[in-house]
């Protein structure tokens, strides 16, 4: 049997630490491994398999496309990308979309189209304040964007134009605004560092701020939208509209895909200002497409809502079983267990151990982030392995 981690200590870059487990095939809300283990899958591509892994829905949206047209570019019209593009603006509040291949691509995007608006509506005005403890991303700029002075340090000195302030915090967002500024990028929720969640009333008084100084609010819903907090968009559980949304992840059912969103008002990228060269290509466009209506018309942000209570719910009983839990937290099935140690790893290898993935997001917390089809039947067998894992901790 081919040694897979060895191949990789051997050819490939060492930029993450993996958990040692090669993944070979995936059916709903399960993977096997390559020595024919199963596992209860939560964390699900990151939080990108929506509809769980090899969904019919997915998978006979790129058959049908792959075997009529994969790609061809942005100066001809597709009928995937337009028809994407309309079902995106029909169910949200935005107007303009563009339709790329990832989370960071979306941002980018939405980082260029805040600067444009910046110059032609701002006296030029480029400065984008963001949130310490956000993540929106690995390049260069977005590096720069996230609020961890971690991720800055081997890359320093950072581009330009970034202001970074405490979370939850709308005075510093008031005290860090200039004549330069153009721009608040926020995620909802913090997923990547530990799924914080925002203060009641935070995100309404970010956006009041904004339309005072009439500034750009860009949500990053690169993880959150796609009905992961139990509505299609998560700005839709807040009661707020963003100017601009990102999204990537859950939009492609498992395939590679990201779309910036806008309001007419500000769509002020123009001819010329931005292009991808598999942006939009008909292959993940046709996908994204499938998968949204799908996600649209079976009412799946409900399923997520309904069964994301209930396994909160569940989490809870296990909280006031074991004294090490310091709170469970979260929306819809976007979830994170926090401790009072750095045990994350030990509970991650354990699960592993004992059929579950789970991933950490913190030394001390891990994150569910589970396909949001699944029933109270997965649920409740997660919160089983947990508790036999967190019992083991406790003796």
């Amino acid at each position: 049997m081919t040694d897979w981690p060895e191949l990789d200590k051997k050819y490939y870059m060492q930029t993450i630490v993996r958990t040692p487990v090669t993944l070979v095939r995936g059916k709903g809300a399960r993977a096997w491994d390559d020595r024919g283990k199963e596992y209860l899958d939560f964390v699900n591509g990151l939080a990108v398999n929506c509809l769980g892994h090899c969904h019919p829905v997915v998978v006979n949206a790129i058959k049908k496309q792959a075997a009529t047209l994969i790609q061809t570019s942005l100066w001809f019209y597709t009928m995937p990308m337009l028809q994407l593009a309309e079902l995106l603006v029909k169910n949200s509040c935005l107007d303009r979309v563009f339709i790329g291949n990832s989370g960071l691509e979306a941002n980018e995007g939405a980082i260029k189209l805040a600067r444009r608006y910046g110059k032609l509506k701002l006296n030029g005005a480029y400065e984008i304040i963001t949130a310490l403890g956000s993540f929106h991303g690995r390049s260069l700029a977005l590096t720069a964007a996230s609020g961890q002075p971690k991720m800055h340090a081997p890359f320093e000195p950072m581009p330009a134009g970034f202001v970074n302030v405490p979370n939850n915090n709308v005075e510093a967002i008031k005290a860090a605004t200039t004549g330069k500024t153009c721009a608040v990028m926020l995620e909802l929720i913090q997923a990547e560092t530990g799924v914080n969640l925002p203060d009641n009333g935070y995100l309404k008084k970010v956006r009041e701020w904004c339309d005072e100084k009439g500034l750009l609010l860009i949500l990053d819903e690169v993880q959150t939208g796609i009905g992961r907090l139990g509505t299609l968009f998560g700005y839709q559980t807040y009661g707020i509209e963003p100017d601009v949304m990102t999204l990537a992840k859950g939009l492609g059912g498992g395939v590679p895909i990201g779309a910036l969103l806008a309001k007419e008002k500000c769509a002020v990228l123009t001819l010329g200002d931005h292009n991808a060269t598999f942006g939009g290509n008909p292959l993940t466009s046709a996908t994204a497409y499938a998968t949204l209506k799908y996600v649209i018309e079976k009412d799946i942000p409900g399923n997520a809502r309904k069964v994301g209570q209930y396994l909160m719910e569940k989490l809870a009983g296990l909280k006031n079983k074991y004294g090490f839990i310091v709170e469970v937290r979260g929306r819809g099935l976007l979830i994170a267990i926090e401790f009072n140690s750095e045990i994350g790893q030990q509970i991650v290898t354990a699960c592993l151990e004992n059929g579950l993935l789970v991933n950490k997001v913190k030394p001390n917390a891990i994150r569910l982030v589970p396909p949001l089809i699944i029933g109270t039947k997965e649920a409740d067998e997660a919160v089983g392995i947990l508790d036999k894992v967190f019992s083991g901790m406790a003796k």
